[in-house]
């Protein structure tokens, strides 16, 4: 008797031994599937943060952020988009609920702060910046802490900043370039000459640099040429941005020879300069 109720207690363990097998195998696939989701969503946020349409990311990311209102990265996602995007506002709210979040880094108020900056609430970013501890030290945040300097005319608080800057980063151009215009705005033109130059030298596709270069030297009567890389349209531009310098210092006749070289210089029609050159001649 025992051995007749052995028989099919085994074999019902048999059956469930089995049965536990095959669902695990299952949950093995399932997790699978689930790993290769998780790396392909991955790709697609990369791709959308970088090659995407701006605007088809924000959508994206909107609808991710809002199936999983706890996950930090889809909010971050969004955040990215919307800056992308000029959406500067949204931008700054979407970065402000990030650094709420389980997980927000010192990268994430960086990252709010020049959302900020963008959207021009200066008191915030440095209310947000002053936030981050003293030993985070990055490039980023030393840019916006020097941005944030100049706007409250902070020019020695400006200058350490900028300084810091250019020493943290291999491709110091732009921040040079913002030096120099900080330097611009004080009325110091010999050292915002040089940050031009100097921002130039680092990046020669700075169209900026070159025009304030031209400004600056300008402002101090020089209405020749600077030494730089330039196309035929830059150079015609610059003439044209010397043109109307001179005109704002009452030099009528030196702004329009400038207009006339400028209009000559470019390869096409340039109507901006021939409507400045005919403006002072009907004058």
């Amino acid at each position: 008797m025992r051995q007749q109720f052995l028989i099919p207690t085994m074999v019902i363990c048999g059956l469930v031994l089995s049965a536990c097998e095959k669902e695990t195998e299952e949950e093995k696939v399932e997790r699978t599937y689930q790993e290769v989701n998780v790396i392909d969503e991955t790709n697609l946020n990369e791709v959308l943060l970088t090659a995407a349409d701006p605007n088809e990311a924000v959508t994206y990311f909107q609808g991710a952020a809002a199936k999983n209102p706890g996950r930090i990265d889809l909010q971050r996602g969004l955040a990215i988009s919307l800056g992308r995007a000029k959406r500067t506002t949204e931008a700054a709210s979407a970065w402000k609920k990030v650094t709420t979040m389980k997980g927000a880094t010192n990268v994430d108020k960086v990252e709010y702060a020049g959302a900020l900056v963008k959207s021009g609430d200066w008191a915030k970013a440095k209310a947000t910046l002053d936030s981050v501890p003293p030993t985070f030290e990055t490039f980023q945040r030393y840019r916006l802490e020097a941005v944030v300097a100049d706007s409250r005319q902070d020019w020695k608080r400006a200058d350490h900043f900028y300084e810091t800057a250019v020493g943290l980063t291999t491709r110091p151009g732009s921040v040079m370039n913002n030096w120099g215009y900080s330097k611009l705005a004080r009325g110091d033109f010999t050292a915002a000459e040089r940050l031009f130059s100097d921002a130039i030298r680092q990046d020669s596709s700075l169209f900026t640099a070159k025009n304030n270069l031209v400004l600056a030297r300008t402002a101090q009567g020089n209405y020749s040429m600077p030494v730089i890389p330039l196309t035929q349209v830059e150079r015609a531009m610059l003439l044209n941005t010397m043109g109307i310098s001179a005109v704002k210092q009452g030099d009528v006749a030196t702004a329009k020879n400038l207009f006339r070289e400028a209009i000559a210089t470019h390869p096409q029609h340039y109507g901006e300069a021939v409507r400045s050159l005919r403006a002072l001649e009907e004058a």
